[in-house]
């Protein structure tokens, strides 16, 4: 999800509906992302739209042991399904396991 912030999350998210109506979401494991390219220098080239990245995740709000955080409905700007490497790197991320992914 991007927020209105600009902050990029990931999450498990679920809608919070009331009188058929999105009135939330549910946010578990909100996780900020960071993308970052790196500048080293490679002695072969990525072919052309083969651009590396690295992913790295931490918790949205640091200072809370809260694991379920609703969000108002206009602070989402939009909600996307992730790129695999990213979605793994979540799940170990929240199963307690650290890492940092490279991504094409």
């Amino acid at each position: 999800a991007i927020l209105k912030s600009g902050e990029t999350l990931i999450s498990e998210l679920k809608e919070l509906i009331s009188d058929d109506k999105i009135c939330g979401y549910l946010l578990e494991n909100p996780q900020v992302v960071y993308v970052e390219k790196p500048f080293l220098l490679l002695e072969e080239e990525n072919e052309p739209g083969e651009e590396k990245m690295a992913v790295t995740m931490k918790p949205w709000i640091e200072l809370t042991s809260d694991t379920k955080i609703p969000v108002p409905p206009d602070w989402i700007i939009t909600i996307v399904e992730p790129i695999n490497d990213v979605k793994n790197l979540y799940e170990e991320k929240v199963n307690g396991q650290e890492c940092t992914v490279c991504a094409d």
